[in-house]
């Protein structure tokens, strides 16, 4: 006479990883510092497009932000405030692993799904999942800011706006998730902030100050200058297409480090 073996599962345990990204999707939402960065975001972006559509209207500075034809638009001027607002993005996609190291919940998280990648993975998607409509959303409010501030200066193709909008939201949308690698991999919301700054911002500006070619052509592979060319449509150096593949890039190498990262060390 046979028996038959009945196989149960680990309590607690993710059933699959659709169930680690509802998981991450409820923890996300369940803290208030999301929300407050959402709301930094909103704010940032508001400020940011109002100012500079109003230095563009009167003409305060040789440094307006303009289209590929040099021409202030609101378009222009929504790529130009995401230099400020991206920091807000970057503060959630890092919060989103971080937090965890620092409070100890990361240890429950990993008993749940074991599996330290899919537990990144899962991490990633639901970042990009916010931080892309975020960035529509972010995109919506500064147009509604500058359009009425800019006036006929800032008129444009509803077509050449909506791909700006569409364009600033997989900015966002990866530089969220380049974060969120490099956050996993320092465990650090202080020191990946750091690291954020210098990359996106510290290194790349200083390769460019001199305008030597040679840094001029090494800062144009850095995350947040590529991100630039790629929303701004830009044509030189390369196409806005090899700006969106260096964006990428940088952000499934910065998920790799932190999976390596995962796996090495203890939670």
């Amino acid at each position: 006479m046979s028996s038959t073996r009945t196989r149960t599962r680990p309590a607690g345990r993710s059933t699959g990883f659709g169930g680690t990204v509802a998981a991450e999707w409820t923890k996300l939402w369940s803290v208030r510092s999301t929300w407050w960065t959402l709301l930094a975001a909103v704010l940032v972006t508001a400020a940011a497009a109002g100012q500079l559509a109003i230095y563009a209207a009167n003409a305060n500075t040789n440094d307006d932000p303009t289209d590929d034809r040099g021409i202030v638009t609101v378009g222009s001027i929504l790529i130009d405030s995401m230099e400020l607002t991206q920091y807000a993005v970057l503060a959630l996609g890092l919060l989103a692993v971080t937090s965890e190291f620092t409070s100890g919940t990361i240890r429950t998280t990993l008993q749940c799904t074991p599996s330290r990648g899919r537990v990144l993975l899962a991490k990633a998607v639901v970042t990009a999942a916010v931080t892309f409509p975020l960035g529509l959303l972010l995109g919506g409010v500064g147009a509604l800011v500058a359009g009425p501030v800019l006036g006929e200066w800032g008129t444009a193709p509803v077509a050449g706006t909506l791909r700006d909008l569409l364009a600033v939201a997989a900015y966002l949308a990866l530089v969220g998730v380049l974060a969120l690698g490099l956050g996993a991999a320092l465990r650090s919301a202080v020191l990946t902030l750091i690291v954020l700054l210098a990359t996106l911002m510290i290194v790349p500006l200083s390769l460019q100050e001199p305008d030597i070619t040679v840094l001029n052509r090494i800062a144009d592979g850095f995350p947040a200058v590529a991100g630039g060319h790629f929303m701004a449509g830009d044509v030189e150096p390369y196409p806005a297409s090899a700006g969106l593949l260096l964006l990428v890039g940088w952000a499934v190498v910065a998920l790799g480090l932190g999976r390596v990262a995962l796996r090495r060390r203890d939670a």
